[in-house]
């Protein structure tokens, strides 16, 4: 069963050489001259990937994509300066320029659903409140608060 990995070491949902072919022109080039990364970009792209669908805390992200402070900080910084945002904006040119983004909307009715059972009760409100208090001035034999009179 052939589950899109292309190395043995990779895991579920991890990027394929292929994907990574296609996102390597769109990432950002490395700033720092000098020694060599220890965590590859992949090591820290799949772990941004991981967290993002497990949705857990940073700290849980696993050890074979690197230091989970190494991961948050590429995704904090990539954040920040809008990385993200111009990757996916390239991404969907491309699909549009390949024709594979087409215009076609689905809407799915078995989600706009009247309930079954009218409400029984509606809540009470200001506007309840006040006509009752006001039925209840106008009774014969009520009390009448008069206005004060200004000075």
């Amino acid at each position: 069963m052939d589950l899109g990995r292309d190395d043995h070491d990779s895991a579920r949902g991890d990027l394929t050489d292929r994907q990574l072919a296609r996102l390597e022109p769109l990432l950002p080039a490395g700033k720092k001259p000098g020694r060599p990364p220890t965590w590859t970009r992949r090591q820290l792209l799949d772990g941004i990937r991981w967290r993002t669908r497990a949705g857990t805390p940073w700290r849980d992200v696993p050890e074979r994509y690197g230091p989970w402070d190494r991961v948050y900080d590429l995704f904090r910084r990539w954040q920040r300066d809008d990385t993200w945002t111009w990757i996916l904006e390239q991404l969907r040119v491309q699909a549009d320029t390949q024709g594979l983004i087409t215009g076609d909307v689905s809407v799915d009715s078995t989600i706009c659903r009247a309930p079954s059972t009218p409400p029984t009760r509606v809540k009470q409100g200001s506007a309840a409140r006040a006509a009752r208090r006001d039925r209840h001035r106008a009774r014969p034999g009520a009390r009448q608060i008069e206005a004060p009179q200004p000075l």
